[in-house]
Formats: C-alpha cells, structure tokens, sequence
C-alpha cells in the first residue's frame, strides 16, 4: 500500500516538473505578442443595443446584454442640452455601447502586450505578478500590474467623425500601476477607499450572492457597488485578489481598475447625462462590459459574469500565437448617453 502511494507521488511530483519545464519552454514569463488587430481582436457587435429617440436597435445581442441594456434604457425622445458654445443643442436622445478603453493585466511588469509585446527592461523594484494556492482552499492569491489605455476604436478608423457623440480622445496610455504605490500594497489603498471597513463583514459579503446570481443574466445590482458578482469583491482596489481562476483574477483586476481610476477622477462617466461624461466616485457597474481581446478572445460579458459561461478553454497556461500567458487585454466598452441633434450658439458674446 505504502509502495503504491509512494509511486504515486512520484508519479505526481514528476508531472508537475514536466508542467513547469514545458511551460517555460513555450515562452512563459516572456511579454511575447502581436499588434492588436482592430478587425478580429475587437468585437464590434458590443455596440449594440443603439438607442435612439427610444427605438432600439438590437442587431444579434445577446440575452444578458439586452438585459444590461434594460437597466437603463434611455426611454427620452428628444433633449436639450447647453453646449460648449454656451448656447443649446437641441435633438434626439442617444445611447449607444463605445468601444474606448482597454484595461491590461500582466504579470510581467513593464510590459504590454498591447503595443506587440514592448517591454520596458529596467524595472525600478521587482513588481511581478504572482499566483499561489492557499492551502486547504480552491482559491489562488492572484497579484497583477495594470495598464488602461485610451483607445477610441472609431478614431483609430476614422469612421463616425461627423457624430458629435463620440469623444476623440485617440490612443494613449493613461494609467500605469507600476509606478501607483496604492496598488501594490492593500493598506496603502486604503487611503483612498476608507470605507472598505464598512463592508469588511459577513453580512456585507453575504449580499454579494443575489449580485452574483443577478450578474449571470446581465444584471449586475449598481446599489452593491462593492461586489463584483462571480469575479469577488471590488475592494481593496489593489494588484491582490483571490479567485479559483487566474482568468477570473484578471477580470476582477480589469473592473477594480475602472473603478480606482472613477474613484480618482481619472474617467468620466458618459453613461449617466445625456448632456455629458459625469464623475462618479462610487461607480456604475452596469455602464460597462468587456470582453478578452489577448492572448484569446472571449465574447462579450457584464461585470461579474462568472467564467464558467464564458472562460471555459480560455485560461491557457502556455499561451497563444498574439499573447503571452497571464498576460491579459481586456476591451471595455462604456455605455454613452448623448444628445444628437443641431447646435445653436450664444450670439449676445
């Protein structure tokens, strides 16, 4: 009996070698990628459902984006809204999903996949990522740096340039966490979210359970801001989370990231007035969705959804022919409300 369990072991331990020799071997821990591809790296049906004057548009949307749609419908017909030149612009209420940012989350700090795998050799402190499994438990201590990206996909196709909608904000990267000393440390984050200690008890967690069921059918709950249904809690908002997966890590990093970044007036949301982009320190969840762009392309999902519907086979650990593994581009798309119609300007100036 003793010789079987022994054998076993062995059998086990050199298994786990030949993992680890075979995962180096196909380039992990290297920050290998391909150029993004506007065409098969974005999905441009996210844009959908258009609301426009309260006729919806849906073109093939899913159930649970349709039902992230409901949520808050823009069921206004016509608006009016000051304008820039201080007089009012008059037309039809529009709400549409903009493809616009993209959160990135790599273990190998200095990295980004997203520019075709530029790495940045001279790293200050050592700030890689780490993923270990607590012991007795089916969670993994999971710790990422984050890049977000300002990246207007119709600017960098020059298409839509006559809607006033749309911002132009082109592409540029906004946000590094490697140089943010909040993210690397929990309790120095907590400067800038004390009330973490509010939720830091079993009741507060417990009410995550009825956002991670609302957030498999597309209904993230906005009122329990804190959770972030299957993927956990949006505190702290640091590089640390635990989760079962790595993939489902990285998705929870990508969320607290829209978040920290709404906290600190960094973004704007656009998805609340139908005159403007408003600041939101507590965010609105339901304003955004994203899907995997790198290392493999997933489909579109709410904040929250949990990876089983739409991981499964997508957490390779060796990596892809545009991606490195654990090094993950996610494309957010933000919900846009705005008023489309003729401007007129203030002539008493």
């Amino acid at each position: 009996m003793w010789r079987r369990l022994l054998i076993d072991r062995f059998l086990i331990l050199v298994i786990g070698v030949w993992v680890l020799v075979f995962r180096s071997s196909l380039g992990y821990g290297e920050c290998k990628a391909t150029f993004v591809n506007l065409f098969t790296d974005v999905d441009l049906r996210g844009v959908f459902p258009v609301t426009i004057a309260g006729v919806v548009i849906k073109q093939g949307t899913s159930e649970e984006l349709e039902n992230l749609e409901k949520m808050d419908e823009t069921k206004k017909i016509t608006c009016a809204c000051k304008n820039k030149l201080g007089g009012l612009t008059i037309g039809l209420a529009t709400s549409f999903w903009e493809p616009a940012r993209v959160a990135e989350i790599v273990k190998d700090p200095w990295c980004f996949p997203l520019l075709g795998g530029i790495k940045v050799e001279s790293e200050p402190v050592k700030q890689g990522g780490t993923a270990q499994t607590v012991a007795h438990s089916g969670t993994n201590q999971y710790f990422a740096q984050a890049h977000w990206y300002m990246f207007s996909v119709w600017n960098l196709l020059d298409l839509f340039m006559d809607v006033p909608c749309i911002a132009w904000d082109g592409f540029d990267i906004a946000y590094i966490t490697e140089v943010d000393p909040l993210w690397q440390r929990d309790d120095l984050a907590m400067f800038i979210h004390p009330e973490v200690l509010l939720f830091a008890n079993p009741i507060a967690q417990l009410s995550c359970i009825a956002d991670s069921v609302a957030s498999q059918i597309g209904k993230p709950i906005d009122q329990l801001f804190w959770c972030m249904g299957s993927w956990g809690g949006s505190y702290p908002m640091s590089g640390s989370t635990d989760k079962a997966t790595i993939i489902e890590g990285a998705a929870n990093l990508a969320g607290r990231l829209i978040y920290k970044l709404s906290r600190e007036g960094l973004t704007w949301d656009p998805g609340v007035d139908l005159c403007g982009a408003v600041l939101t320190p507590i965010w609105i969840k339901s304003h955004y969705k994203m899907h995997l762009m790198k290392p493999t392309r997933t489909r579109i999902i709410p904040i929250g959804q949990s990876s089983l519907v739409w991981g499964w086979g997508k957490d390779t650990f060796w990596g892809t022919r545009k991606g490195a593994a654990e090094n993950y581009d996610w494309m957010v798309f933000r919900k846009v409300k705005c008023c489309m119609g003729f401007s007129t300007a203030n002539r008493s100036r």
